[in-house]
C-alpha cells in the first residue's frame, strides 16, 4: 500500500507544480500581452543595427508597459513616405537629418517641441550644431541618435616615405596640394600607382567643398541659394585644378581601379593607394576591419585660411522621428527619451563608433571608445564652422543639381567647364523652386501654427 500511496502523492505534487508553472507562464503571457507594442523602422544594418538592438533590448527589459519591435529596412525614406500617406506609419523611424526637411514640409512628421517642453528636455543638453540639424522652420522634428563630422584621414607611413612629418598634417588648401604632389607616385610608364589626394575620392562631398573656403550653400533664413558666391567659385576652381594639374586620362584609369570598393580591402585609402582622404567618424570601424595594420591619423580638413579655433567640417546626424499619424505617440516618445539618456546614448555611440551628441560626456566613454581620434571629431562638431546641409525644402533637388555640376566641372576638359557659369545655372534652376516652396509655407503657416503651436 505504502509505495502506491507515495506514488499518488508524488503525482499530485507534480501535477500541482505543473499547475503553478502554467499559472505563472499564463501571468507572464498576460503581462506581455498587456504591453503596448510600438514599431521602430531603422535604416541601419550590421554593427550599427546591432548597437541599436542592444539599446532596444535594454529598453524593453527596463519596464513592463511598452515593447519596441525593431525593424531594419532599406530605402526607409521612400517606404516611410508611402506608409505615412497610406495612414499606416511606424511609431518611430530612424532618419538622416538631411532628409527631415522634405518630410516636415509635407506635414509627414510630428513636431517634438511640446513633448520636450513638457518633459524638461532642452536645447542646451545638446551640441548646437547637432540640434540645429534636427530643426526646421523653428520646430524640432527629431532628436539625435548618432552624429558624424568629417575630417582629413591620412596615412602616416606614406607621409614618412615622402619625407613629410606624420605629426604635422596639412592645415591649408595650399599645403594640401603641396603634400598631394609629394605623395603621388607613378610607374615607369607614367601611370599613377599612388595618389596623394583626389577630391572625387570617395566622391560623397562634392556639394560641400565651399565650406572649406568660407562659403555656404544657402542663406541662414533659407531664402537664397549661395552656390555661385565668390567662395564657391574659388572652391570649385580648386576642385577643377586636380584635372588640370594631373594627367586626366591616367587619373581616371587610376580611379577606375577602386571605384565602388568602399567597404572592402580594395578601398583606395585602406589599400594605401590614396594617402589622404576626407571621411567621416565612421571610417575607423572600416579601417579596423579592412586595414587593421595601417598607420593612420586624423586632423581637421584643411581650409583656404587656417584657423585652429574654428575648423570647418560637415556635420550630420542620424535621428529619431515620430511620423505623423503614428498610433502610439506617447509610447514612441518614451522610447526616444530613453535613447537620449546619457548612459544609453553613450552605449549606442560606442557601438557605432560615433561621438555623443550630448553636451555631457563621461570620461569612461572616451576611455572605452574604439576610435583613437574620437575627441577630434567631437571638437569639430563644437566648431563655429561646423555646417550642416542647408535647411531648405528643395535640398534633394539642389543637392542633385550641384552633384551634376560637380561632374561637369570634373569631366569637361576640352575646353574645361567655366566654373562660374556652371554654378550660376544651378542657382537659376533651383532658386525659383525654393521661392515656390517658401511661398507655399507662408500660405499654410498660420494653419500649421494652430496645429503645432508657435515655434
Amino acid at each position: 500500500m505504502m509505495p502506491r500511496l507515495l506514488a499518488r502523492v508524488r503525482r499530485g505534487v507534480a501535477g500541482f507544480a505543473m499547475l503553478l508553472a502554467a499559472a505563472s507562464a499564463g501571468a507572464e503571457a498576460d503581462a506581455v500581452s498587456q504591453r503596448v507594442e510600438i514599431t521602430y523602422w531603422e535604416k541601419w544594418t550590421n554593427f550599427e543595427k546591432e548597437a541599436m538592438q542592444r539599446v532596444v533590448d535594454r529598453y524593453n527589459s527596463s519596464q513592463d508597459r511598452i515593447t519596441v519591435r525593431f525593424v531594419s529596412m532599406s530605402q526607409i525614406d521612400r517606404k516611410l513616405l508611402l506608409a505615412t500617406a497610406g495612414g499606416n506609419p511606424p511609431d518611430v523611424a530612424g532618419f538622416w537629418s538631411h532628409t527631415v526637411v522634405d518630410y516636415a514640409d509635407r506635414g509627414a512628421l510630428t513636431p517634438l517641441g511640446p513633448l520636450m517642453k513638457r518633459d524638461g528636455i532642452t536645447a542646451d543638453q545638446y551640441l548646437p550644431s547637432i540640434l540645429d540639424g534636427c530643426s526646421y522652420r523653428g520646430y524640432v522634428w527629431g532628436l539625435p541618435s548618432t552624429p558624424a563630422t568629417m575630417a582629413l584621414h591620412y596615412n602616416r607611413r606614406l607621409f614618412r616615405e615622402a619625407g613629410l612629418d606624420p605629426d604635422r598634417p596639412p592645415q591649408t588648401i595650399a599645403e594640401l596640394d603641396e603634400y598631394a604632389r609629394k605623395l603621388t607616385r607613378t610607374d615607369a610608364d607614367g601611370n599613377y600607382i599612388q595618389m596623394g589626394f583626389i577630391p572625387t575620392d570617395p566622391g560623397w562631398w562634392g556639394p560641400f567643398w565651399s565650406f572649406w573656403f568660407g562659403g555656404h550653400l544657402a542663406s541662414a533664413d533659407g531664402k537664397e541659394l549661395l552656390c555661385d558666391t565668390p567662395e564657391s567659385i574659388r572652391a570649385f576652381t580648386w576642385f577643377q585644378s586636380y584635372i588640370k594639374d594631373y594627367d586626366q586620362r591616367k587619373l581616371r584609369l587610376f580611379e577606375a581601379t577602386y571605384r565602388g570598393q568602399f567597404a572592402s580591402p580594395s578601398n583606395s585609402f585602406m589599400a594605401e593607394r590614396v594617402a589622404m582622404q576626407l571621411q567621416g567618424v565612421w571610417m575607423s570601424s572600416f579601417i579596423k576591419e579592412y586595414g587593421p595594420n595601417m598607420d593612420w591619423a586624423v586632423a581637421p580638413f584643411p581650409s583656404e585660411t587656417y584657423n585652429p579655433d574654428a575648423p570647418s567640417t560637415v556635420v550630420e546626424c542620424d535621428m529619431l522621428v515620430i511620423p505623423r499619424g503614428a498610433r502610439h505617440v506617447e509610447e514612441a516618445w518614451d522610447f526616444i527619451k530613453f535613447v537620449q539618456r546619457q548612459d544609453n546614448m553613450e552605449e549606442l555611440c560606442l557601438g557605432q563608433g560615433k561621438f555623443s551628441p550630448l553636451r555631457e560626456v563621461s570620461e569612461e566613454f572616451y576611455a572605452r571608445h574604439p576610435n583613437p581620434y574620437i575627441r577630434t571629431f567631437r571638437r569639430l562638431a563644437e566648431s563655429p564652422n561646423a555646417k550642416a546641409v542647408p535647411r531648405i525644402g528643395v535640398w534633394s533637388e539642389y543637392r542633385d543639381e550641384i552633384a551634376a555640376a560637380v561632374q561637369t566641372i570634373w569631366t569637361s576638359s576640352n575646353p574645361p567647364a567655366d566654373v562660374e557659369s556652371v554654378l550660376r545655372r544651378v542657382r537659376e534652376r533651383i532658386q525659383p523652386k525654393l521661392d515656390r516652396v517658401n511661398k507655399r509655407w507662408e500660405l499654410v503657416r498660420e494653419e500649421r501654427i494652430k496645429e503645432w503651436g508657435t515655434p
